[in-house]
């Protein structure tokens, strides 16, 4: 593995964080953009940002794990504001609405993965 950018898990957390951001910006009522808007925003690009950061201390295991223990914690965020915008209607596109949640799961899972692979090389060889 010779950068975050290979990693499956940063793949899809970047492109779902472009398609949040672009989604958010046109499909939400204007009020919307500024409040529940900005938060999904943020915690969809802080699962990119914390793959990448964690990548970047790998060397401290215990770094890294923190780093994707953050991500996986952002991924469950943006799940909720995403439910969130759908239930109160400022979301109405159902069809978009369960593609993101399909993906964020599926998100989760690879970045449970990538931690427990990290996690599992901090443990001594017998």
């Amino acid at each position: 593995m010779q950068s975050y950018k290979d990693l499956e898990a940063y793949k899809l957390a970047h492109k779902l964080a472009v398609e949040v951001h672009k989604i958010t910006l046109s499909d939400l009522p204007k009020f919307e953009m500024y409040e529940e808007g900005n938060q999904v925003r943020r915690s969809s690009k802080s699962i990119p940002s914390n793959i990448v950061e964690g990548f970047g201390r790998k060397k401290y295991q215990q770094e890294y794990i923190k780093h994707l223990t953050y991500a996986l914690a952002s991924c469950d965020e943006t799940k909720e504001h995403l439910e969130l915008l759908f239930e109160t209607e400022s979301f109405k596109n159902k069809e978009k609405f369960d593609y993101f949640l399909k993906e964020y799961e599926n998100l989760g899972r690879k970045l449970y993965r990538l931690k427990e692979a990290v996690e599992k090389g901090l443990k001594p060889e017998a």
